[in-house]
């Protein structure tokens, strides 16, 4: 093997990336009520992307990982609301979180082709 990460490896080490950029996202965002209202739902749907995803790579059966890939989806794609949230309010300027708004749109398209894959295998196989 040529020392690289296996697919499964690299999307566990991203998540992860972006679940610790959304704890610093949160420890940054000004104290009113709105604004950590808004955080601690971004927090719990980004900092669970990753975990879920652990979770469907334990998945015991192909109905299994399809199911908890679904919630990964969701969890990614409520992320998105939430920083949408945060930039529609006026809480944070859209600059400051292009970046992580663009990561969570890819990981919410990663998660959910992965999950038509995995169904569309099913219905072949």
């Amino acid at each position: 093997m040529d020392g690289s990460l296996s697919k499964q490896e690299e999307l566990r080490n991203r998540t992860k990336r972006f679940a610790l950029r959304v704890i610093r996202l949160f420890q940054h965002l000004p104290r009113t009520t709105e604004a950590q209202l808004l955080g601690k739902q971004l927090l719990r749907s980004g900092t669970s992307i990753g975990a879920n995803y652990r979770a469907a790579g334990r998945a015991r059966s192909k109905a299994e990982f399809i199911s908890k890939m679904g919630i990964v989806v969701e969890e990614a794609d409520e992320t998105v609301f939430w920083v949408e949230c945060l930039i529609d309010s006026e809480i944070v300027k859209p600059e400051l979180l292009t970046d992580i708004l663009n990561e969570a749109n890819e990981l919410v398209a990663i998660f959910a082709a992965s999950q038509r894959t995995a169904k569309d295998n099913r219905a072949i196989g």
